[in-house]
């Protein structure tokens, strides 16, 4: 396979700088189109339509994989928000854990996964527990500094 990025929830693919990147696979349960309140169009068409809790990639297919899952809980089902980021469902642990499972399983070993949370409603602490891994290291970001952004590492022992 010539790509080696995989982007499982790329949504709208917000915070990449070449939205086409060559080496990519932009991968989504969502393919629409929507027009927001303030009237700006969000596109979300991925290369792949897949759920990331059963990804449809051979084990140990790529060397970067990021992980942005939906991190919203309580958001209306047409809202804005929903729309934009998506909405996790009320078992999110479980939902995250399969996720991280089917990341680290596509992720070839000493591969890296790049993990973004928004606490806006659930906890990096939270998150953590349910998926039972710990990143190498962290940084938080945003205005309110609720987002962190996280590394983990495939290690062929893990």
């Amino acid at each position: 396979m010539d790509k080696i990025i995989l982007d499982v929830c790329c949504g709208s693919r917000m915070f990449w700088f070449n939205k086409k990147h060559p080496n990519a696979i932009f991968s989504d349960i969502r393919d629409e189109e929507h027009i927001l309140c303030d009237g700006r169009s969000l596109k979300v068409h991925p290369d792949v339509v897949a759920d990331f809790t059963n990804l449809p990639f051979p084990a140990k297919s790529f060397k970067l994989v990021i992980f942005d899952p939906p991190h919203l809980v309580k958001v209306g089902e047409n809202s804005w928000l929903a729309k934009k980021y998506g909405k996790l469902s009320e078992d999110w642990p479980r939902l995250l854990n399969q996720g991280f499972n089917e990341c680290f399983r596509v992720l070839d070993d000493y591969g890296v996964l790049i993990f973004k949370w928004n606490e806006e409603q659930v906890t990096v602490k939270e998150v953590l527990k349910a998926i039972d891994r710990q990143p190498l290291f962290g940084h938080t970001t945003g205005r309110s500094g609720k987002t962190m952004w996280m590394c983990f590492m495939k290690l062929p022992n893990n």
